[in-house]
């Protein structure tokens, strides 16, 4: 990474009032999976999809199933030095707020306040029938309370937060209902197929227009929940910033792009930034 780019994206951002995108990459170095970074050809799989997970029970007990083996690697991952890059940068006051399509909630657990869930937070569970909701952890219990049986695989964890078990094994595998109505329990997390709520779009858009910029870091945008933002910014003229490891949908609107991870080149810009801001 030639230092004159990174110099050139670290004035940019100086200006402040910056909108930050964060993707799959950012958590990579935090141990977690993505579809589409490093190793993705060699773990290829098929994410759950919403219409599968509301009618069909089978599925339904597989996901979950999954999900009881990887919660537990997943639940004990740490933020990385890029997560607390992106904190040390909003406490600096050069953050309008931060959008992420993670589900992993690393970016508070480094600090990060003004943090958008686009796509919603693993740790919570809620019926789609009714306002019951329930933290990951408890479920995690009642999981393991209604399945006695079931030794818990030392197996890879998956991009869905969940883990590779053979489908043999999740055909008797338990699922409990809402305990208020009956209905279906489904992680509170937008699954392929289903719709960002439209409040959360609505208040991404607003912190779009109150900035000066956009950066996207971590993440491929091949998703459109994520890439329609760059594209707005891209109508207002706004400067969009790139920071990946690997080429991007956004390639071509972007006015810097920097090839790298994020772990390694957000903590060397908000060295930079952080250095040279006025103090009071």
């Amino acid at each position: 990474m030639p230092e004159a780019t990174l110099q050139a994206l670290a004035d940019l951002l100086s200006k402040g009032r910056i909108v930050v995108l964060t993707g799959a990459g950012c958590s990579t170095e935090s141990g977690l999976p993505d579809y589409r970074g490093e190793g993705t050809r060699r773990r290829s799989r098929n994410p759950i999809q919403y219409r599968a997970f509301v009618t069909d029970p089978a599925a339904r007990a597989r996901y979950w199933a999954r999900s009881m083996v990887g919660w537990r690697r997943f639940a004990q991952a740490q933020p990385n030095a890029g997560h607390y890059a992106l904190a040390q940068l909003e406490q600096s006051g050069l953050l309008v707020g931060l959008i992420t399509q993670n589900v992993d909630g690393l970016h508070q657990k480094a600090g990060s306040q003004r943090v958008l869930e686009l796509h919603g937070n693993l740790a919570r569970v809620r019926c789609l029938s009714c306002a019951y909701t329930i933290d990951r952890e408890l479920f995690q219990q009642e999981l393991l309370s209604l399945n006695p049986t079931w030794s818990v695989w030392a197996t890879a964890l998956a991009p869905d937060g969940d883990a590779e078990l053979p489908e043999a094994l999740t055909h008797t595998f338990r699922v409990p209902n809402c305990p208020r109505c009956g209905g279906i329990l489904k992680p509170d997390v937008v699954f392929f197929g289903e719709h960002v709520p439209r409040e959360r779009v609505e208040i991404a858009q607003q912190w779009l227009t109150e900035a000066n910029m956009l950066l996207v870091a971590g993440s491929s945008l091949m998703v459109y929940s994520g890439y329609r933002f760059l594209l707005e910014a891209a109508r207002q003229n706004k400067p969009i910033a790139i920071v990946n490891l690997g080429p991007t949908r956004g390639d071509a609107l972007a006015s810097l792009r920097l090839q790298g991870r994020t772990g390694e080149l957000l903590p060397r810009l908000a060295q930079r930034l952080t250095y040279t801001l006025p103090r009071d």
